[in-house]
Order: C-alpha cells, then sequence, then structure tokens
C-alpha cells in the first residue's frame, strides 16, 4: 500500500519535443530558425534564431558615397523594393534641403503604390497558399507580373528596381509605361475582387485564420509594431497620414483597421489596403501634373548621358557624383515612409564626408518579429506556419 502511495505522490516528469523550424524550410519564407518546444502539437516555447543573411548594410553604407546606397535598400524588403528606393532618395534629400517637383512626387506615389500592391499580394496569396487555397495563389498572383513589368518600363528592373534619384525620378514615363498603367488599373480590381470571392468567406479559411497569432493593441504597441500588423490590431497608424511626405495628403485614402489582431484581421487590411493603394494611383495618374521630374540639384542628380558624351561641365559633375567627391552638408536626418510592412526609417548622419557618418535602417520585420514567440506559444504548430505567413516577415529586411 505504501509503494503505491509513493507512485502517486512521485511528480510525473512530461517529456517534451525539440522541433527545428527552419533555418531553411519552406514554411519558412526566408531563412530563419525557431527552435521550438513541443507537446505534441501545441507549442510551449520558442526561441527565435536570425542573423542567416545578415550582410552587413549599415556597415557597407558606412563605406559608399550617397547615391550608391540605393541598390543596398531594395534588398531589404524585396517585395516592395521601389519604397525602400525611396524612402532613401527622400532622406538624402531632407539632409541637403532639396525640394521635388510636384510630378515627380505624384510619380513617386503611382509606383510605392504599385510596390504596396506588389507586396501584399504576396502575402495575402501566401497566406491563402499555407491554408491549401492553392487556386487562388496561382490566380491572383499573376497581377505581381503585371506590376513588374511596369516597373521593367520604368527602370529596366524587376525585383531590386534601383527606381528614382536623389532630387526626383530619372526619367520619365515611357507611352508603354503609361498603356501598362493603364491596363493594370482596368485589370487589377477584377483580379483583386475575385481572389476576395475565392478565399475572404471560406469557411475552411475563416476557421483556419480566425483567432489564430492573434495580439493586443497594448501588446503590439509595447513591441513597436507598424503598419498592417497594427493596424489589424486596431491602431490606426499610418506614416502617409501621420507624417506625409511625397505629397500624399493631396490624395483622399482610408486606412483600414482589424479588432482582433488575428491573421483573419491582418489578411482582410492587406485585401482592404489594395483597394485603397488602386485608388491613390487612379488619383495621381488622374491628377499627374505637367513640369520637370527632378530638382535642379546638379551636385547629387546625374546629367543626361548625351550631355555627359558632349559638355565637359556635365563629364565633371558625373564624375563627381559617381566618385562621391560632391560636397555634403554636416546634419543629423530622420525620414520614414509607410513601406509594406510597417514604417521604413533611415536614420542618417553626416560628418561631411563623402559617405555617412552612420546609416541605421529602421527594419518594420525587425521589430515586429520580436513578437512572434509570444504569438505562437501555447498555440498550433499549423498555426505558428500561418502566423508567420500573416506577418510578412521577410529575411532580407529582417537581417539586413
Amino acid at each position: 500500500m505504501s509503494d503505491i502511495k509513493n507512485i502517486e505522490a512521485t511528480e510525473v516528469q512530461k517529456e517534451y519535443n525539440i522541433l527545428n523550424l527552419g533555418p531553411t524550410h519552406p514554411a519558412t519564407h526566408g531563412i530563419f530558425q525557431n527552435v521550438l518546444k513541443m507537446d505534441g502539437e501545441i507549442i510551449m516555447h520558442a526561441e527565435p534564431t536570425i542573423g542567416y543573411i545578415h550582410r552587413a548594410f549599415e556597415k557597407l553604407a558606412e563605406h559608399r558615397p550617397y547615391n550608391q546606397i540605393a541598390p543596398i535598400t531594395d534588398r531589404l524588403n524585396y517585395c516592395s523594393s521601389p519604397i525602400n528606393n525611396m524612402g532613401w532618395h527622400m532622406t538624402v534629400e531632407k539632409l541637403i534641403g532639396c525640394e521635388v517637383p510636384k510630378r515627380a512626387d505624384y510619380m513617386r506615389v503611382i509606383i510605392m503604390e504599385l510596390a504596396r500592391i506588389s507586396d501584399h499580394i504576396i502575402c495575402t496569396t501566401i497566406i491563402g497558399q499555407d491554408t491549401g487555397a492553392t487556386t487562388g495563389f496561382l490566380y491572383f498572383f499573376q497581377m505581381r507580373e503585371k506590376v513588374y513589368e511596369i516597373y521593367e518600363e520604368v527602370c529596366g528592373a524587376r525585383l531590386t528596381t534601383n527606381i528614382g534619384r536623389v532630387g526626383g525620378m530619372e526619367r520619365d514615363f515611357s507611352k508603354r509605361a503609361i498603356e501598362l498603367l493603364k491596363k493594370f488599373l482596368i485589370e487589377f480590381p477584377e483580379y483583386l475582387k475575385e481572389f476576395q470571392s475565392l478565399i475572404e468567406r471560406n469557411r475552411i479559411f475563416m476557421d483556419r485564420t480566425i483567432n489564430c497569432g492573434p495580439i493586443s493593441a497594448e501588446r503590439a504597441l509595447a513591441y513597436g509594431f507598424t503598419g498592417p500588423n497594427l493596424r489589424a490590431a486596431g491602431v490606426d497608424y499610418d506614416v502617409r497620414v501621420a507624417n506625409p511626405y511625397s505629397r500624399y495628403q493631396d490624395f483622399n485614402f482610408s486606412i483600414p483597421i482589424g479588432t482582433n489582431g488575428d491573421t483573419y484581421d491582418r489578411f482582410m487590411v492587406r485585401i482592404q489596403e489594395m483597394w485603397e493603394s488602386i485608388s491613390i494611383i487612379n488619383q495621381a495618374f488622374d491628377g499627374l501634373p505637367e513640369g520637370p521630374i527632378h530638382a535642379d540639384v546638379p551636385n547629387f542628380y546625374l546629367p543626361e548621358k548625351q550631355e555627359v558624351y558632349s559638355k565637359m561641365e556635365a563629364l565633371i559633375y558625373h564624375f563627381k557624383i559617381v566618385m562621391g567627391e560632391t560636397a555634403i552638408p554636416k546634419g543629423e536626418v530622420y525620414h520614414s515612409v509607410e513601406g509594406g510592412n510597417g514604417e521604413l526609417g533611415y536614420y542618417l548622419i553626416s560628418d561631411g564626408g563623402r559617405t555617412p557618418y552612420r546609416l541605421h535602417f529602421r527594419r518594420p520585420c525587425f521589430i515586429y518579429y520580436q513578437a512572434y514567440p509570444e504569438m505562437i506559444t501555447n498555440g498550433l504548430l499549423s498555426d505558428a506556419i500561418l502566423t508567420m505567413s500573416s506577418m510578412n516577415v521577410i529575411a532580407g529586411e529582417l537581417d539586413a
């Protein structure tokens, strides 16, 4: 009898399994790792590991002239590269006190909103794919290619774009770019409407995503969330409204917000933001003013190639700009834009040298990924995959 009592009194030691989610796994959407402590299918603890593709962008920027930093930026969130490019150009413009012409601002808005749409297409279709909804993924993903065709016509590149220059745009929209844009503005709403009808009220999709990976507004703010993930939790913060840039104050648009901060809300916020983006593009395109496409800043804006070939002054300026030999004012500035994932900021310190003394990228992915363990603990492994998809963690922006 005493032996039985001793057995009952003995604390039963529970066994847990350790599961590596990543670093190279199709469900992680990038090269990063989560070491999960599992009780069957339930996640008891998560330990994220990042840095697998850390490329020391900030340190590289300290050794590059200002114009040569732009190609670094579009390797951050490569799903919406032009926003990264133009955010950097605006930061330098703030440092040197450059005012960009209205036409260039409107062109920037069109390109940046196309980039936002492209980013949200990737995120929303991947959420669908991870719930098993392959049809919506394959159907709607075509629109991403249409955006890339416009990029290609505007700047010659599709993914890592390097669109724009300090002072404005490097070239005006060509006739073909305008034709592609007009076609996109007609076709995209129909594709988006069809995608919504396939996914939005699908019972399986709703069951998988509602109450999956929720986070409250208070916790999201405590972690420093911005962008769609913060708005899904019910906070209507958007850099385009809070601190307008590129004349966003000229356009009428709403800020979609959610209530529960779960995967379904993050999906729906991005869907609604695509409708707002297409409205902004229509407004900018219809109201596109005449005028120059760049400011008169010869120390920073590369002269026309034909002038470089035929005029000594243009050749000198070209050489000085490319080699970083133009005069840079001393100063300390911070500029942010509303990236695909939230507030993308550039904190720049200049000591007057040919390269930045210090440049810090505020990457929204890096900040909100800290909350991932909290959001998936006590949930199912399958829900952890969906939560990651809905947060839209981009490895290039995460590591920098």
